[in-house]
Parts: C-alpha cells; structure tokens; sequence
C-alpha cells in the first residue's frame, strides 16, 4: 500500500483535493443507517449481514445497519466515497469534513475501507439525516468547481 506525504500550502491542497472530488466517485446510499452495539461474547448472534460497517473498541462491537426509523436521534444518511487509483487523497477526509462543518453546520461519521478493485481506500461518510441535502449540494457544487477547472 502506497501512503502519500504532502508538503504544501492550504490553497495547493485544496486546489489538489479538488482534482480528486473530480473523479470521485460517490453516492448515496438509499436507507437509513444507525449504530447498533452488541458485546463481543454476542457476536455471532448480532452481527448483521446488511451492515455496511462492524467495529470494535475493545469492550463492544458496534455496527452500522439499516433502519426505517427517521425519528431516531441517531440517524444518518451514508454517502459512500470511490477514488480514482493513483491520485494522491491525503487530507480529503479533514478538507471535506471542514467544508461540510463550515457550509452545512453539521460534523460526519467516516468509516473507512479497502477495495483494491475500485481504487484502493472508500468510505462511508455519515450525516444526520436532516443534512444531507445540503451535503449532496455541497458535493455537487465542489465537483462541478472542479471539473471547470477553477
């Protein structure tokens, strides 16, 4: 696994962090999710096969399920990030998360993963539900930007 190491100026990497929200490939996943945790001694009774996520802290596993209920105060709506191979994401996920706490007022749930056939690193960007339009208008705006080349 390749790791990049940047040294440059924040309008440089904002300007190199635009060039890859230009080949990203994203979108939104169509349920709801919530967290769901269980004990490890519980495991192989709760895991669900439809979580998009399990992790572990050392005392619970906690995981990321579908779910139909919007009332929940815990909600999110999952975009999901696919990079182009070989272009240099470093930062992206502190750039993107700052312009989404800058522009929609709202903090993210990033879960990370890898899948060498689609480019290597993706994630699961996660935002209240009530967010997410925003965040979607904000993605579309940044990728439009950037494919004009400003």
């Amino acid at each position: 696994m390749l790791v990049h190491f940047s040294l440059e100026t924040r309008d440089e990497t904002h300007h190199r962090l635009l060039k890859v929200i230009a080949s990203a490939e994203w979108q939104v996943e169509p349920s709801l999710y919530r967290f769901v945790t269980f004990t490890a001694a519980d495991f192989a009774q709760s895991a669900n096969r439809e979580a998009l996520a399990l992790v572990r802290d050392g005392e619970v596993w906690s995981q990321l399920v579908p779910t139909q209920d919007s009332t929940d105060l815990e909600v999110f709506k999952i975009i999901s990030f696919h990079f182009e191979p070989g272009l240099d994401n470093s930062g992206f996920l502190g750039w993107l998360a700052s312009l989404i706490k800058e522009k929609v007022g709202t903090g993210v749930v990033v879960i990370c993963g890898r899948n060498d056939s689609k480019g290597g690193i993706y994630d699961y960007w996660g935002l209240p539900a009530d967010c997410s339009h925003a965040a979607e208008a904000l993605l579309d705006e940044l990728q439009a930007t950037a494919r004009a080349g400003h």
